[in-house]
């Protein structure tokens, strides 16, 4: 997937003319689209403004002086938090029993690059998937920061797939939803970003260069574990199920 990305000009056109004829793999199992990207996945907290409202009263914000950051927060998840659709979430990374769901739309870098504009930013994205960017919130708190919270192994479940650019002329449009056992917990436009796809990109390169197959998650709308009163955390047998726009559904049982 990483060569595709890096020439996309070469391979997507190869790919799409092979369509036609392609079989269909009966019974054939979905890895991650990118389950070793070229850096950490980058993440963003508190990206929407609801998500933000309920975070900042929920006790598990560290102490942060602004509800509404007023640049983004970014975080990372190593490629070992990675898995796939289908595959499971292990309880037994939160011994604290702390466990949170975070529904979110991510995208995919294709032409790297540092410095990048606004402007100029969208050109810079192959394509969009799903990410489920799971917390044990005790440990969040405990660290008063997020990647020891938030990078435990099978902590990143992604997939199920890469919706290309192409597809996505504005990715504001697309809208997510997240349901667990079947009851519907999330939903938002991804226009209710706080900061959008371009800032990001802008903010980010602006100090780290971003490389083809990069994989930077946007954050998570209202609705989590931690906004009930009291919080409800996920047990063993749950199931997360996220669906992007055009993009599908990402489902992943607690075990």
């Amino acid at each position: 997937m990483l060569t595709v990305i890096g020439n996309a000009d070469i391979w997507l056109p190869i790919a799409q003319g092979e369509l036609a004829s392609a079989p269909i793999a009966v019974g054939a199992k979905l890895h991650a689209p990118i389950p070793r990207p070229p850096k950490n996945v980058f993440c963003v907290g508190k990206n929407y403004h609801e998500h933000a409202k309920e975070f900042a009263g929920s006790g598990f914000d560290g102490g942060a002086a602004n509800v509404v950051p007023p640049f983004p927060v970014v975080f990372s998840k190593p490629h070992t938090s990675i898995i796939a659709t289908g595959e499971d979430i292990l309880a037994d990374m939160d011994p604290t029993g702390g466990l949170d769901f975070e529904g979110e739309l991510a995208f995919v870098i294709g032409k790297g690059g540092r410095g990048i504009s606004k402007a100029e930013a969208l050109d810079h994205v192959f394509g969009y998937t799903i990410v489920n960017d799971v917390t044990a919130r005790h440990l969040q708190k405990r660290h008063s920061q997020w990647v020891l919270g938030k990078g435990l192994d099978t902590f990143c479940p992604m997939g199920p797939a890469i919706l290309t650019a192409d597809e996505v002329p504005d990715p504001a449009k697309l809208e997510l939803t997240t349901w667990v056992n079947g009851t519907q917990r999330q939903h938002a436009p991804v226009s209710d970003l706080i900061f959008d796809i371009p800032t990001l990109i802008e903010a980010i390169s602006a100090a780290i260069t971003l490389e083809p197959g990069d994989v930077i998650a946007t954050g998570t709308p209202a609705g989590v574990g931690i906004g009930l009163n009291p919080p409800v955390f996920m047990q063993r047998g749950d199931v997360v199920r996220i669906s992007v726009t055009g993009i599908g559904v990402l489902e992943n049982t607690v075990r």
